[in-house]
């Protein structure tokens, strides 16, 4: 009897894939191997992460550069890497469209108030992905270019973007979280608690001297549906300080939160 019902439900579940498209897999599993990875791939390394044959990808590797999915490595190493096109068709749907619609104008405000640059990062598996950006209104500055990605676990947005979630949508994202090793993954938890209990991230830049990344939600219903963050860099004489940076970046957040709000009555 039991041996019937598991080829019962063997059975049933062969039959959920009976539309099957295996090139289009091919595809997809490329498509998500060059997204989990950032450096670029031949194809020869990328039949071996696959356990496909060269053969086998060949063909589809060279219809995805055809079609401007990704695109050979512009820095004299060999391999691909993903374009920004899947990023393009993401921006295009609706729900994100309006967020950049309302808060690249605030954000716009905001830069020429406190004469810094600010981008707008959303979530993305266990990434962040920056969606916008304002670059610094005067002659000199930093930006984070559109379509940057890191790790949420190694990011000031990733601390809001974890930290202001729901418990039950926490969970997901816990289990998709990459850490080098138990101690990492339980301060950068410990961390994003702390960011939710302050309200923002401040903290002094990981990979650049003189620069304090702050960070704050844009809240929808059950969470942060984004983070904008401030790379504060510090300029002599300086046009404002972190303290009325953070001020800024606050109120901005606010705003956008509350349009978004009310777009959506």
């Amino acid at each position: 009897m039991t041996e019937t019902l598991a080829n019962k439900s063997e059975a049933k579940a062969e039959d959920s894939r009976k539309y099957k498209a295996p090139a289009l897999e091919k595809g997809l599993d490329i498509l998500e191997l060059l997204a989990a990875t950032s450096e670029p791939m031949t194809t020869s390394q990328m039949a071996a992460k696959l356990g496909r044959s060269v053969s086998e990808l060949f063909r589809m590797v060279l219809a995805l550069e055809f079609r401007g999915y990704i695109a050979p490595a512009t820095d004299g190493r060999d391999g691909y890497t993903l374009s920004n096109k899947l990023f393009t068709l993401g921006i295009a749907r609706a729900p994100t469209k309006t967020l950049l619609e309302i808060a690249l104008p605030v954000m716009g405000a905001l830069s020429r108030e406190i004469g810094q640059s600010c981008h707008l990062a959303v979530a993305s598996g266990d990434q962040i992905v920056v969606i916008g950006r304002i670059e610094n209104p005067g002659d000199l500055g930093f930006a984070v270019r559109i379509g940057y990605r890191r790790p949420l676990i190694k990011s000031a947005s990733g601390k809001i973007l974890y930290g202001f979630q729901a418990d039950d949508l926490q969970e997901p994202m816990r289990q998709s979280l990459k850490a080098d090793d138990s101690a990492e993954l339980e301060q950068f938890i410990a961390s994003a608690a702390q960011a939710k209990v302050d309200g923002y991230v401040r903290k002094p830049s990981d990979f650049i001297d003189g620069v304090t990344d702050l960070s704050v939600p844009v809240m929808g219903y059950r969470g942060a549906l984004a983070a904008l963050t401030v790379p504060h860099v510090v300029y002599h004489p300086e046009p404002c300080s972190v303290e009325r940076a953070l001020e800024g970046l606050q109120q901005a957040a606010q705003k956008i939160s509350q349009q978004l709000s009310e777009q959506s009555h």
